[in-house]
């Protein structure tokens, strides 16, 4: 029986978080969460290129031989991706320098061909778009918390809104400068992990069968 669409949209947010659960796509939650303001524009880009990628193949999935597929998957996603990175630099130029090439390599991130290659392929439009919708917006979920805690211990604003008063402007508190380098990010992604799966036992991976050490004898 065919899963209802609100359970496809709401599913991917926390019980099967493509970054929490499957850990796809941490290269840029660990890279651009410095700000509020470059996650929301990450988010957004993969998001969009996600869904129309989702959309494009779901239609065509009769018509591309499985030889190929991959190829096409590919060349349909990196001209969405050029596309929104052109896009970016013409409207948001600051946001795109700071991104960097992270939005040129959305085409080899793995949540976006995982989606298309997993559900898309195998699926009519409308359940794929809804699919791909609600995997963008458990990704965007992750990036912008991880972003704003990043943004706001690392330097006492939100959206350049000041929050905390730091000691230069008169106030209490002292920027933590590790929050804005890269390991902070994962410290940030690690501890999200396992809160998750503190409260949600059940997405934690069973343990693998360990070898016997050569000469010990298994009972």
């Amino acid at each position: 029986m065919a899963r209802p669409l609100l359970h496809i949209l709401t599913e991917p947010l926390i019980a099967r978080n493509p970054i929490t659960l499957q850990i796809l796509g941490i290269c840029s939650a660990l890279a651009v969460t410095t700000s509020v303001a470059t996650a929301l524009t990450m988010s957004a880009s993969l998001t969009v290129v996600l869904v129309l990628a989702a959309v494009i193949i779901s239609t065509i999935r009769r018509h591309v031989p499985g030889s190929i597929r991959l190829i096409v998957q590919i060349v349909i996603v990196a001209s969405l991706v050029i596309v929104i990175d052109q896009m970016l630099q013409a409207w948001l130029y600051d946001v795109s320098q700071q991104l960097s090439v992270f939005v040129s390599l959305i085409a080899t991130n793995c949540l976006v061909l995982g989606r298309t290659e997993g559900f898309a392929l195998h699926n009519p439009p409308l359940p794929s778009a809804v699919d791909a919708l609600g995997s963008g917006l458990g990704y965007s979920l992750v990036l912008i918390t991880i972003g704003a805690l990043r943004e706001l211990f690392g330097t006492g604003h939100l959206l350049g809104w000041q929050v905390l008063v730091t000691t230069e402007a008169g106030g209490w508190f002292t920027p933590l400068n590790l929050m804005l380098l890269a390991p902070s990010g994962f410290f940030l992604l690690g501890g999200l992990v396992w809160a998750i799966r503190s409260l949600r036992p059940e997405q934690i991976e069973p343990p693998e069968a360990i070898a016997p050490h050569p000469g010990e004898v298994r009972r």
